[in-house]
């Protein structure tokens, strides 16, 4: 009974073994990766990023469902993969999380009674209108005679329309993630190698998304610190719609595709890429200010925005920090199907889905 208190459809945060694609329901695409093992290491096997129509999400909750199933059903066709099974994961927002210190060497059952007598003091709802799960990420700093252990709550809406969008499509989602848990797996691939980026460092990951831009900064495999301001890749659509006369969708696609008139670079661009990157410093000395840390070694960039040209450089002169562009498929195998130029350009806009494509391989 405590069991399904704790999670009625499914466990989220948990992983599972059987094969299964990583789906992101993001503001403006649904994007979808297969990965398989492939000796050592991985293989990219498939992936789609298909566009939602505008206003289908606001605010990270799904506004119309039978849209955005639509997408994802045709997005699951252009995948051409017969794997159902499915891994999603919700906006930072809408899940509640907090690390306790519990007894170690516990049976399962009776950490489960303490993480619900633990939820009741940190979460704002009744616990039947809320999905309760909890992870134990391990031996607690400093002492051996306890675990740190993750919980983590959202109210059972928010899981169920996105459940609600995969079963339209066909869909059977299996494992319910968190965004910024999802991004952070997908970030373990892109340590070392030719990034130089080490877990001793403090790393800034930068995802620029379409309307929000969220700065996560990791030490020791620990975040350290979150802020999340509101400018995105969509503000630069606004920008070339006025600036050229065009409709937002034409924008859009211009943005994409290119073809724009020789003053886009100078006139909205480079101010575009200005303000991403005055955002950047202003989020990090935020950082600084609160926190013992002094500098960072490192930004990655993700987010649609992060191949924007130009961007790179403009943030690592203006934050004087060693600066990458995310791939997490850089040190992977690809399918005969991957356009390896085209991923490149996509990986940064696939971190999430990247990183949920990976719970196919945690046994745990």
């Amino acid at each position: 009974m405590l069991k399904e208190k704790l999670a009625d459809q499914f466990e989220f945060l948990r992983a599972k073994a059987p094969p299964l694609i990583g789906v992101d329901i993001s503001s403006s695409f649904i994007k979808m990766v297969e990965l398989v093992e492939a000796g050592k290491g991985y293989r990219v096997e498939r992936y789609v990023v298909e566009p939602l129509p505008h206003d289908t999400i606001s605010d990270g909750n799904i506004v119309n469902i039978e849209a955005a199933g639509e997408v994802m059903k045709r997005a699951h066709k252009l995948l051409g993969t017969r794997i159902k099974n499915i891994a999603m994961a919700l906006p930072s927002a809408a899940v509640i999380t907090k690390k306790v210190l519990l007894k170690a060497n516990q049976r399962e059952e009776d950490i489960e009674y303490q993480v619900q007598s633990e939820a009741n003091q940190y979460i704002p709802f009744s616990l039947d209108e809320v999905n309760l799960d909890f992870q134990v990420i391990g031996p607690a700093p400093g002492s051996d005679e306890e675990v740190e252990v993750l919980i983590a709550a959202s109210r059972k809406e928010k899981i169920e329309d996105r459940v609600a969008v995969a079963e339209a499509a066909g869909l059977k989602t299996i494992v319910m993630d968190v965004e910024s848990y999802a991004a952070l797996a997908a970030f373990d691939l892109i340590k070392g190698g030719t990034t130089g980026i080490e877990d001793k460092d403090v790393t800034a990951i930068v995802d620029i998304g379409a309307q929000t831009t969220r700065v996560t900064v990791m030490h020791e495999e620990q975040q350290v610190y979150s802020r999340e301001q509101q400018l995105g890749g969509y503000q630069l659509t606004q920008d070339i719609s006025r600036q050229f006369g065009m409709p937002i969708e034409e924008a859009e696609v211009a943005k994409k595709t290119g073809g724009l008139p020789e003053n886009y670079g100078p006139d909205v661009l480079q101010p575009f890429n200005e303000k991403i990157a005055l955002e950047i410093s202003r989020a990090l000395q935020f950082f600084f200010t609160s926190t013992q840390f002094s500098k960072v070694d490192h930004i990655v960039l993700s987010g649609g925005c992060a191949n924007l040209e130009g961007l790179e450089e403009m943030v690592a002169q203006r934050t004087q920090a060693h600066t990458v562009v995310a791939n997490p498929f850089a040190n992977m195998a690809l399918s005969s199907k991957i356009k390896p130029r085209q991923l490149k350009v996509d990986a940064p806009a696939l971190m999430i889905a990247c990183g949920l494509a990976m719970r196919r391989f945690d046994p745990s």
